[in-house]
């Protein structure tokens, strides 16, 4: 029974710790989940307490099963790698909020076209690029009725 209340609260604990907005939080969060994930292995792994796999002290009938024990050895590695990526990553980051702030315009190192020219001149773009456009349909009338 105390096992299944250790599960639970680590995976309730980590589910929590998942929703929340902080990437260090999420990180705790999922190291939770991966822990009651292996708890949960080994307790259905094992129903009961088998003897040690020595041929000369438990007969093998009578041995553990050491599949189980492999499964959460390597949940444990793919776990302590993920948990250093996501570590990494957050590391990396600026800050762990999904708000930024607001930069100004002229600050930016990106503008687009409409910001570096006055409305007049797109108008006045956009016109030029009608008339090409219609130009080349006339143009392209001519040509399939000429052959």
């Amino acid at each position: 029974m105390i096992l299944a209340l250790t599960i639970a609260i680590l995976a309730a604990g980590g589910t929590y710790l998942v929703l929340q907005r902080g990437m260090l939080r999420l990180v705790i969060g999922m190291t939770l989940i991966s822990h009651a994930v292996n708890l949960l292995i080994l307790a259905t792994g094992v129903p009961k307490w088998r003897g040690e796999a020595f041929p000369s002290i438990t007969s093998l009938a009578d041995a553990a099963d050491p599949i189980p024990q492999a499964f959460v050895l390597t949940a444990i590695v793919i776990a302590m790698a993920t948990t250093t990526y996501m570590l990494t990553l957050s590391g990396l980051g600026r800050s762990d909020d999904t708000l930024a702030e607001e930069v100004a315009d002229e600050e930016s190192p990106l503008q687009t076209l409409g910001r570096s020219i006055s409305s007049a001149e797109v108008a006045e773009n956009l016109d030029h690029n009608a008339k090409r456009l219609q130009q080349r349909g006339e143009n392209a009338k001519n040509a399939e009725e000429a052959h």
